[in-house]
């Protein structure tokens, strides 16, 4: 092996199907791997169905285990040069190698609910975690690096100081999808993502009962108190729940939508808009700054709480010019972003 020594946390693949690090992990190693010989570490062999087949591999205690803080000593044995975590969280004590760590976002701190699939006990650690900035910058500044996915978020880093390190930007990107054409265009709207609170999953819901002859998909899995929820806002309106489409069935959708939806009060970057872009599908999202920098011109942007301007949007959709001109700049857009670009960024920071 010529070069530094190059070991990729892969502990955050989900069994099954991904969750957006999951998606991030997997896109930039596959990409990654074309560029320079590099060594995973799992914690589940099954999490290997996610990567390239033949990628050496390292067994490893699970993000998640009382061991994390110190996961170091077992990382040290696989002879790594430097390490690259797609979280900010991977134990640095005892480390003999550099360490690039990722913040995705910002988000706990004004929304503090945790992720609902993590056990009890880390989601209390977690609320605790984002009660201050400081234990923030302790992680952070023990890394010899920092990546984070978008602009906006590497402005909010400067802007509360959270560290000392350099700040890389490593995009998002859109996985390959075959170059068919679009069918005619229905009037569908797609909604992928989870139903936390920050999602604001009630703003697309509420806008349903203005929008009659259209339908919303939900594509995400949903429990029973959410989905009625959600249907008693949307009144006559038409809401589809697909509770955890395929890759196919949401592409599928997707490519024969006329927006993908948004009404999020918060995000790192929005894996969803690039994906919509990449198949010339334009978006109606929340007035956010991540997603003006990811959207462009492809987007119509909407306060989260207005339900009049978020109707006005889908509906100005209706017009064949409108919608083109937004189509049009949706593959514009989704063109700057792919995981090759990516990987080379990241390549660079961890071998430079």
């Amino acid at each position: 092996m010529t070069g530094p020594r190059v070991v990729v946390d892969c502990r955050y693949l989900r069994v099954g199907r991904h969750d957006g690090i999951s998606r991030y992990t997997a896109g930039i190693v596959t990409a990654l791997a074309r560029l320079h010989p590099i060594e995973v570490l799992i914690n589940d062999e099954r999490q290997l169905d996610h990567l390239p087949a033949g990628l050496p591999w390292h067994r490893v205690s699970a993000p998640t285990s009382w061991r994390e803080p110190f996961v170091a000593r077992q990382v040290r044995r696989t002879g790594a040069d430097v390490v690259f975590s797609p979280m900010q969280t991977m134990g640095t004590w005892g480390r003999d190698y550099r360490v690039v760590l990722t913040l995705h976002d910002l988000i706990y701190y004004r929304h503090p609910t945790p992720p609902r699939n993590l056990p009890a006990p880390v989601r209390l650690l977690w609320r605790a975690f984002h009660l201050a900035w400081w234990p923030q910058r302790v992680l952070l500044n023990r890394a010899d690096a920092v990546v984070t996915v978008s602009e906006t978020t590497r402005d909010l880093i400067a802007a509360h100081r959270l560290t000392r390190r350099p700040v890389t930007v490593v995009p998002n990107a859109p996985d390959p999808v075959p170059d068919l054409p679009r069918p005619e265009r229905t009037r569908a709207l797609v909604y992928m993502g989870s139903f936390m609170p920050y999602k604001n999953v009630e703003l697309p819901a509420r806008a349903m009962a203005h929008l009659p002859g259209w339908e919303l998909h939900l594509m995400s899995p949903v429990t029973a108190e959410r989905r009625a929820a959600l249907t008693e806002l949307a009144g006559p309106g038409t809401l589809v729940f697909h509770d955890g489409a395929s890759d196919e069935v949401y592409r599928d959708v997707l490519r024969g939508a006329t927006a993908l939806v948004s009404g999020s009060r918060d995000e790192g970057f929005g894996l969803p808009l690039v994906e919509a872009m990449a198949l010339g599908t334009p978006l109606v999202v929340s007035d956010i700054p991540v997603f003006r920098e990811v959207g462009g011109a492809a987007g119509a942007y909407v306060d989260p709480d207005d339900v009049d301007g978020y109707v006005a949007a889908v509906r100005a959709l209706d017009d064949p010019e409108t919608w083109a001109e937004r189509s049009a700049a949706a593959r514009l857009r989704a063109a700057g972003y792919d995981w090759d670009t990516s990987a080379k960024t990241l390549l660079s920071l961890l071998v430079g």
